[in-house]
């Protein structure tokens, strides 16, 4: 049976915990200071790659951050801190800026690989928690990220200090964002996998059926041959020529159903008698999405797009451009 109060506790629990975090990360806007503008100043300059380090859950941040940068227009790569010290550290350069990541600024590890950057010359930003500790003292910006206490009600498990660490990270990526002009285009440049990035860069060309594939039946042919010829392309329509290979119009399976209502003889009928003229059009370069829109407000579910001579090109259909993730 379900014990109520326990529910009832887990949801108070709850509860204490996102209020909490809530407020450490709020409470972060009062320790923003002009090491952070100098942050974004000096990132956005950089001519390398930002360096992402961190050890345990700092680094699991860390990982994100670097994510959430490199999505958003600022190349950026985590290197651990462990890893480092056995090789890695070959990955930086003199072109590089880093950001260490470590709230108590205590990270043996992390320490270990300071030297090495400062060798190189490299700048380094500390997300830290603790101003007066060893990686506080010796970064060239310091981003306080210093949590009155953990949402763990031991005070033990990183909770508030790593979402402010995250939040932290997030601020710096979106202040770069816009100082970089980044847009939705250049979102999707870097997600052509996701749905903003199919809906942004999927063209009617890149889903139209073209060639062999396109129906196309001359005007002056029986309707019977038009059906053939919707049949064996399987689009529900098929384009309607003149005898100059110019589109005419199109005829669609809802053309042929009120046709079969009213002729007595149907199959014997001439497409350019039955056909819709002056059919709906779009540009193969137009995006796909455009495509959907002409669609849901003309009530198709096709589009035939026409090279410079008048001739059909090609078609796209409305499942083309929902089978490609576009709503």
């Amino acid at each position: 049976m379900t014990n109520y109060k326990e529910d009832n506790e887990a949801l108070e629990e709850a509860r204490r915990v996102l209020l909490e975090e809530g407020d450490a990360v709020r409470a972060l806007t009062e320790k923003l200071d002009e090491d952070f503008a100098r942050a974004v100043d000096a990132v956005f300059s950089c001519k390398g790659r930002v360096i992402i380090c961190g050890m345990g859950k700092s680094g699991i941040v860390g990982k994100k951050i670097s994510s959430t940068f490199t999505s958003t227009g600022t190349p950026a790569v985590f290197l651990h801190p462990a890893e480092g010290l056995h090789g890695d550290l070959g990955v930086i350069t003199d072109q590089d800026i880093a950001i260490a990541i470590s709230y108590s600024g205590e990270t043996d590890e992390l320490l270990a690989i300071l030297p090495f950057l400062k060798r190189f010359g490299v700048t380094i930003i500390a997300i830290c928690g603790v101003r007066d500790s060893t990686l506080g003292r010796a970064t060239d910006m310091f981003l306080n990220v210093h949590v009155e206490k953990e949402a763990c009600p031991l005070g033990i498990t990183p909770t508030s200090s790593s979402t402010a660490t995250l939040a932290m990270g997030d601020a710096l990526a979106m202040a770069l964002l816009r100082k970089r002009g980044f847009d939705r285009n250049d979102f999707a440049i870097r997600h052509p996998g996701g749905s903003l990035g199919r809906q942004l860069l999927l063209r009617v060309a890149d889903l139209q059926h073209k060639g062999e594939a396109l129906p196309v039946i001359e005007e002056n042919r029986s309707l019977r041959e038009a059906i053939f010829e919707m049949s064996s392309k399987r689009l529900g329509m098929t384009a309607v020529v003149d005898s100059n290979g110019k589109l005419a119009g199109i005829l669609t399976d809802g053309d042929l159903r009120r046709i079969l209502e009213r002729e007595d003889q149907p199959l014997d009928v001439v497409v350019s008698e039955v056909m819709t003229h002056n059919p709906k059009t779009i540009e193969e370069d137009a995006l796909a999405t455009e495509a959907l829109r002409r669609m849901e407000t003309y009530a198709i579910t096709s589009l035939l797009s026409i090279s410079e001579d008048g001739s059909p090109k090609g078609v796209i259909h409305i499942h083309d451009i929902l089978k490609a993730g576009i709503r």
